[in-house]
């Protein structure tokens, strides 16, 4: 079970990887197409936004593996945060010494690069669900859709593919860059403040970067919702920070903001979230659960959960 639950397994290749194979200063002897995207220049959020949308939107890997051939993901909102952000200093001290700060993770990929913190920039995006994965999770009350495992599976397998070819295109552009997540080192430990957490927060690089706020499920409530993944990649470029609209990192929930709505409590089968907050434990064991119901059902291998992110005020939007 252990290594269906892994969702590092199916890529493990760097931006390090690209480093060490000389592929940032190698144009002239790469396929013309690759020198020519070596020759862009993504030094602004709006080139490097385009860049993640333009490959969310056209990449045949974005896909439920259907017949059909129905995307995984809508549209990308994408977010910027400086390397040298006071909050990631926070989240490591909160979290525990094994959390790395942008640096951090920047350094473990180039060791030999001089640079500061503030020279970075962490780039986050979201990737939303589309409408027809969350209707079809949102009619279901205890064993999840075959969509939504198939996009927990193939959704999140271009999820790390689409950290490797941001990360080896702004490397390969002069701007070296690391995904933290497919770090060889990157690992899950426990916290003494919230139990099992890893090296990098995807959810926390984006809240970081004024793309969204926690729920009482732990989730990330964004402009497109809760039915989302996450994506990072930390580069040593200069682009300004997406400001954060907000203060409170519960801002947009209902049940903290106003005292009312908690659907993800009734939502949840395995009763993992509750007034109380999330239980880490009981929700892995649904995971569980979902994986062995994959297998049986439907062939997958894997697993796909969501109801938490579905049939909520928050599936979609902003509730508040």
């Amino acid at each position: 079970m252990k290594t269906e639950l892994n969702r590092r397994i199916f890529l493990k290749v760097t931006a390090q990887g690209a480093a060490i194979a000389g592929l940032a200063g190698m144009a002239e002897r790469l396929p013309a197409v690759f020198a020519a995207e070596a020759a862009r220049e993504y030094n602004s959020a709006a080139s490097v936004t385009s860049l993640i949308r333009e490959y969310t939107a056209t990449s045949p890997t974005n896909s439920l593996h259907l017949e059909a051939k129905e995307k995984a993901w809508d549209e990308p909102l994408v977010g910027f945060s400086r390397g040298g952000d006071p909050i990631f200093e926070q989240y490591k001290e909160l979290v525990g010494p094994f959390h790395w700060t942008p640096l951090e993770a920047f350094q473990l990929a180039f060791p030999d690069i001089s640079v500061k913190a503030d020279e970075l920039v962490v780039i986050s995006w979201v990737l939303p669900h589309t409408e027809a994965i969350k209707a079809d999770l949102r009619k279901q009350t205890t064993d999840p859709s075959e969509k939504w495992i198939r996009a927990r599976i193939y959704g999140e397998e271009f999820n790390e593919e689409l950290r490797k070819y941001v990360a080896e295109t702004l490397t390969k552009a002069g701007h070296p860059a690391v995904a933290p997540t497919l770090s060889p080192r990157f690992k899950t430990e426990n916290s003494q403040r919230y139990g099992m957490a890893s090296s990098w927060s995807e959810r926390h690089a984006a809240y970081a970067s004024g793309l969204g706020t926690f729920g009482l499920c732990d989730g990330l409530i964004t402009a497109k919702g809760k039915a989302i993944r996450c994506g990072s990649v930390v580069a040593r470029v200069s682009i300004p920070a997406t400001p954060r609209p907000y203060e409170d990192h519960h801002a947009y929930c209902l049940f903290f903001a106003k005292g009312i709505c908690g659907m993800c409590t009734k939502r949840c089968p395995a009763g993992a979230v509750t007034k109380s907050g999330h239980d880490k434990t009981a929700c892995m064991k649904q995971c569980a659960a979902t994986a062995q119901y994959a297998d049986k059902q439907f062939g997958l291998k894997g697993y796909g959960c969501g109801f938490c992110q579905t049939g909520v005020p928050c599936e979609s939007r902003i509730p508040v």
